[in-house]
């Protein structure tokens, strides 16, 4: 089906396509807005200590009976070898009110040992300080994969291919940013890891493609255009990208299930976005990327000759 694919030919229609989907998840999210959750938000972290069983839904109800908005997460102090209850709050609680929420927990739960581990304030000011930070290293990364790219394929315009590699990564952060907003989860630390995945997944997918457009470029010189190349180049790397997508894409997917049924809400914000983070990058890699950047050395190209 790909033999004859011109993929260069389409590439209008691709950033058309990949333009509709950024504009329907802006709209999105001037309608939806975005939650920011407590590490960036600022509020209240509590960690209460407990023995035997709890289920994760129980102590989300115990918890939510005191503060509808609490995030709760069952985890694990592997050092200390502690089961416990973690809390989030948006809110500052006062003494008196965390004394009350885990008299609260006592309650529903009198067998189990309740005991406070460990509870911190975060101020929204450090909150935010902490999100602009995270934000700087998303851009750094973007930037140092920029100039590896424009480094490792200088020979056939590194920094065109470079710049169009960092419009393709924006598209697929977007991607995965628009995926918090739809689904309503609260942009938290997760989505960093989610970013910085996607980064080098994409990244790694679009330099398979430039690798075999040089390699191409090498045996067959001038003799063929610049886009029939790119076409060929593609196609020699479409069904080795999309199988190794749909690899990944499967493997996250029974992550994101097995999550979703166990509760476990801190996962189902890594692998959700992380699924279609992946999609968007099998589609910017393949679709975008490698085509615009063709169209911009044709152009150059053109305006070369003209000059001339």
């Amino acid at each position: 089906m790909m033999n004859n694919f011109d993929f260069v030919g389409r590439r209008k229609l691709f950033a058309l396509i990949s333009a509709g989907i950024l504009v329907v998840g802006l709209l999105l999210n001037l309608i939806l807005g975005v939650e920011l959750d407590v590490s960036f938000k600022g509020g209240t972290m509590l960690k209460i200590s407990y023995t035997g069983t709890i289920e994760e839904k129980a102590a989300e109800a115990a918890v939510t009976a005191q503060y509808s908005k609490a995030d709760v997460q069952l985890t694990t102090n592997d050092l200390a070898n502690t089961q416990l209850i973690t809390v989030y709050l948006t809110d500052k609680l006062s003494v008196e009110e965390k004394t009350a929420l885990i008299d609260a927990v006592q309650k529903a739960f009198p067998d189990n040992g309740i005991k406070e581990e460990e509870s911190s304030l975060l101020s929204p000011s450090m909150g935010s300080l902490f999100f602009i930070k995270c934000l700087v290293a998303v851009a750094l990364a973007g930037i140092l994969l920029t100039l590896y790219v424009a480094l490792r394929f200088r020979r056939i315009g590194g920094w065109t291919a470079g710049v169009m590699a960092l419009v393709a990564l924006l598209n697929d952060i977007l991607v995965a940013y628009f995926i918090f907003v739809i689904f309503r989860i609260p942009l938290n630390d997760n989505f960093v890891a989610v970013v910085l995945s996607i980064l080098g997944y994409s990244l790694n997918a679009t330099i398979v493609i430039y690798d075999r457009i040089r390699e191409n470029r090498r045996k067959l010189g001038v003799k063929m255009p610049l886009e029939d190349v790119v076409n060929l180049s593609i196609r020699q790397s479409f069904t080795r990208s999309m199988n190794t997508s749909l690899c990944v894409f499967i493997a996250i997917a029974v992550v994101a299930v097995m999550a979703m049924a166990m509760g476990m809400d801190s996962i189902v914000s890594f692998a959700l976005p992380m699924m279609f983070g992946v999609l968007s990058g099998f589609y910017t890699s393949t679709f975008l990327c490698a085509p615009l950047w063709t169209g911009w050395q044709l152009r150059r190209h053109k305006k070369a000759a003209a000059q001339a």
